[in-house]
């Protein structure tokens, strides 16, 4: 049987561009007895594709948004450079990625926008995938770029933001990638700029997930630039393809000296399959916890991990079967159904998970959904 990817595109091979997504609330697992079932709303709204998010020092939530679909990507590299295989590649590039900022009421402006953003072959939209803030300093993980995403001239990788909303790189991750290739990259859907998906700050230092090579990548920030640049170093801290094969990684979380790693794996969905590893500073891994599907998000909360689940049926992935779930080494506890392609997760400072949902599909249905658990249900 063929297999189909990996990497965050086959995602949007699946059907998803043209899915007709309609949500008015969102349901949740039923309770357990004596516990009382979480309480969501939906905190902002009419967002272009919303992935990584990140609460800034002022108190409000960022959001990386991969951008439009259609027209507005459409810059070929094809004969240029190795292009993408089909049926994902070759793709289209443009400039329609931006970076919003959602204030306490929900009201959304752009902080950045004409970033980077590439549409795949089958039909959907990658761009920016990640936001984290390094002493107050807001930096994005760039995933629509490279000359094998139609942008010539650029390259994936990190970006440091500036008040005025330009951006610099200051990580180039596709050079990195191509000049230290994984032990065991998957031929037939290899992306030659890679696919980072998720990013997080620790200690003054970024770490990236890229999910289609299938690494873990320490990025350390470099203040000594000239006239104020910033330059930076890149070390991979684990490769998970050594051990994992073709997993798909997507997203860590840090923990107690020790990242929690998990993973999208490969299509069509089988249910279960994705795992959470514990991985040193060092880049040791071990088998953490079991039973879980398609994950694309987790998040810690007072030593309790969330994981968000983008699709959990089998065969092709399908929308309103997203879920938040509980994970102990023990089992998988669902928390939250019925969300709609979410893309990321994060615990904010009041205690609550904010989610990106309709992050892959139809355009203009993009939202943050705030889901505030009650301390019984985690």
């Amino acid at each position: 049987m063929t297999r189909i990817s990996s990497s965050i595109a086959r995602m949007r091979g699946a059907g998803l561009s043209g899915a007709i997504l309609l949500t008015v609330s969102v349901p949740f697992a039923a309770p357990l007895a004596g516990q009382t079932a979480p309480v969501s709303t939906v905190f902002a709204t009419r967002l272009l594709y919303p992935r990584g998010l990140a609460f800034g020092p002022d108190g409000a939530l960022y959001v990386a948004e991969a951008g439009l679909p259609g027209a507005a990507q459409s810059t070929s590299t094809v004969g240029q450079c190795t292009q993408v295989p089909s049926p994902v590649g070759p793709y289209k590039g443009g400039k329609t990625s931006r970076i919003s900022r959602i204030d306490a009421k929900g009201n959304r402006t752009t902080v950045a926008d004409g970033l980077p953003s590439a549409q795949s072959a089958n039909g959907s939209v990658v761009g920016a995938a990640a936001i984290a803030f390094v002493e107050g300093q807001m930096y994005v993980l760039l995933q629509g770029s490279g000359c094998s995403h139609g942008n010539a001239g650029t390259a994936n990788g990190i970006a440091r933001v500036n008040k005025d909303g330009t951006w610099e790189l200051v990580a180039d991750l596709s050079a990195f990638w191509q000049a230290n290739p994984v032990a065991f990259p998957e031929a037939d859907d290899f992306e030659p700029d890679g696919d980072p998906y998720s990013m997080t700050s620790l200690r003054g230092e970024l770490y990236v997930v890229e999910a289609n090579h299938g690494e873990l990548d320490r990025v350390i920030l470099d203040d000594e630039g000239e006239e104020g640049g910033h330059a930076a170093r890149i070390e991979r801290v684990v490769d998970v393809s050594k051990t994992e094969g073709h997993a798909v990684p997507t997203v860590a979380a840090y923990r107690h000296g020790s990242f929690y790693v998990s993973n999208l794996n490969t299509f069509p969905v089988a249910p279960g399959s994705s795992k959470v590893w514990k991985v040193s500073r060092g880049g040791a891994i071990s088998p953490w916890a079991e039973g879980l599907t398609a994950v694309l998000g987790l998040a810690f909360d007072e030593g309790r991990l969330f994981a968000l689940e983008t699709t959990t049926v089998a065969g092709p992935p399908r929308p309103d079967t997203g879920k938040i779930v509980r994970v102990t080494p023990k089992g998988v506890t669902p928390i939250v159904n019925a969300l709609s392609f979410p893309t990321a997760m994060i615990l904010g400072p009041d205690g609550a998970l904010y989610v990106s949902n309709h992050g892959f599909g139809q355009p203009g249905l993009g939202e943050i959904l705030r889901v505030e658990a009650d301390p019984d249900t985690r």
